[in-house]
């Protein structure tokens, strides 16, 4: 009656099922767990930047790597910005998250000659992008800062290609080792996302904007459907197998009376 279940067909299809089952199960299980990242991340975003500003000196020293856990902790700082070695970081989105520019990176030395990198906002790209765009003049003297502590851009975390042979004061990264040997003096690991200045200055970049800690992604619709499907692939066999039972039933069925036909006219 199953006979057929091992015809060379059937024999590939069923395995095809019993591979795709768990690769699916899998599958699931992996959104779920990029659905758990994404929540305890969302908490961490929100905690941090709910917690009070404290000095970055705290968090953070030259050649350090800023944690996990630190990141987007409100810190403040205090010093004048070396607008000498300012750069931009290229190919930066705007708040509409679709205009195209710089962030507008200066260095904030510190009291004792350390110095601390900061973003200072967004500004938009002109025509020319091989010279140096246009950016709005620091705040001159001294000033303290407040804003969002980041880690080193990498290419490996990032995925933006840090590419040779950029126009001058131009960067691919926002990365403080890299910063410093241009400094020549210790540079503290990471840097600000700037939110707040005093003095303010006048008609200064974009500020970035706050991360979105809110959503949660569809990575757990994602889990659920992938393991509908890998339900599914056993109830689709189930269904296949007796429609070919079936099938072959009623090929059989309506073979038979005409294999008969000849016998009855013999007799006669």
């Amino acid at each position: 009656m199953y006979r057929f279940l091992l015809t060379r067909q059937w024999v590939i299809l069923t395995l095809v099922g019993l591979v795709m089952i768990p690769t699916m199960v899998r599958l699931g299980f992996w959104q779920l767990h990029r659905h758990e990242h994404r929540v305890a991340q969302n908490h961490l975003i929100g905690d941090n930047l709910k917690a009070p500003a404290v000095p970055v000196t705290g968090l953070t020293a030259p050649g350090r790597t800023v944690p996990r856990e630190d990141t987007w902790r409100t810190v403040r700082a205090t010093g004048t910005y070396d607008t000498a070695h300012e750069v931009v970081v290229r190919q930066r989105t705007g708040s509409d998250e679709q205009s195209i520019g710089y962030f507008v990176l200066t260095p904030l030395t510190l009291p004792g000659g350390r110095a601390v990198l900061i973003n200072r906002g967004w500004i938009p790209a002109g025509t020319d992008l091989t010279r140096y765009p246009e950016v709005p003049a620091a705040p001159s003297g001294e000033v303290t800062v407040t804003g969002r502590l980041k880690a080193d851009e990498t290419t490996a975390g990032s995925g933006i290609k840090d590419k040779p042979g950029l126009p001058a004061r131009q960067v691919m990264l926002i990365n403080s080792e890299r910063q410093a040997k241009e400094l020549s003096r210790p540079v503290l690991g990471g840097y600000i996302e700037l939110t707040s200045s005093s003095p303010k200055g006048t008609k200064q970049p974009e500020p970035v904007a706050a991360p979105d800690h809110s959503s949660i992604g569809p990575h757990m619709a994602y889990a659920i459907q992938w393991w509908l499907f890998a339900s599914g692939v056993p109830i689709g066999w189930v269904v296949l197998v007796r429609r070919e039972r079936r099938d072959r039933a009623a090929e059989s069925a309506s073979k038979a009376p005409s294999e008969k036909i000849p016998a009855a006219a013999g007799a006669e």
